[in-house]
């Protein structure tokens, strides 16, 4: 558009005046809706993990009660032989299934958590439920700290035998059986509880074990 000014000529553009203010019209509405968005995600997956923490009793994990253990169902034959087992009244699960120092316990708590978490909500655990390597590490290393008063007889028994002491086992080697090998029920009561007779696995070490184990060497 042309426009006469005391005789100069000024152009100016329609156009430009009025595409501006609508450019910066978007600018500003996108602005305000990216913050309002990311509140509301944010907000939903708030309320869904306060929601699945809350159903799933979150806050009994924190303690050293057996039965937040059966907040899982699979664990129910778990909770019901550790009440029929020798150590009932002195033991707890986190006493024999939790290293004792706090960043370890929690690490393992939580490695735990997520695994049986992941296993049983996507249904690939193994029936009946068996502890892995690392557990087994802890409940031996549980095991010797608990009765740290017998471990020396029990290496100088071991000697005789011809094994390897039983201190060698709890840091992770298989020289010498677990504990658990022979005193099992001791946990959980008997084994017709977590699933039956012994598996082929368990046959062929009890056929492996040194027969002088608990003879002192006698034959």
């Amino acid at each position: 558009m042309l426009v006469a000014t005391e005789g100069i000529e000024v152009t100016t553009s329609s156009e430009s005046s009025t595409v501006a203010p609508t450019a910066a019209g978007a600018r500003s509405s996108a602005g305000y809706w990216w913050p309002v968005g990311l509140a509301i995600a944010l907000g939903a997956m708030a309320g869904v993990g306060g929601f699945t923490f809350g159903y799933a009793k979150g806050l009994s994990y924190f303690s050293t009660d057996p039965a937040a253990c059966v907040n899982c169902h699979i664990m129910q034959s778990e909770f019901d032989g550790w009440q029929k087992g020798s150590h009932h009244a002195v033991a707890v699960c986190v006493d024999c299934h939790l290293p004792q120092a706090f960043v370890p316990k929690y690490l393992a708590k939580a490695e735990n958590g997520w695994r049986h978490g992941q296993k049983f909500t996507t249904q690939r655990f193994q029936e009946p439920i068996a502890v892995q390597a690392a557990g087994l590490r802890i409940l031996q290393d549980n095991c010797v700290r608990c009765h740290g008063a017998m471990v020396p007889l029990l290496d100088g028994h071991a000697q005789l035998a011809g094994a390897e002491p039983s201190h060698v086992a709890a840091s992770g080697q298989d020289e010498m059986p677990r504990c658990t090998h022979c005193h099992a029920a001791v946990g959980h009561g008997p084994r017709a509880g977590l699933g039956g007779p012994l598996r082929a696995e368990e046959i062929r070490q009890l056929e492996t074990l040194p027969a002088t184990l608990h003879t002192g060497g006698a034959p």
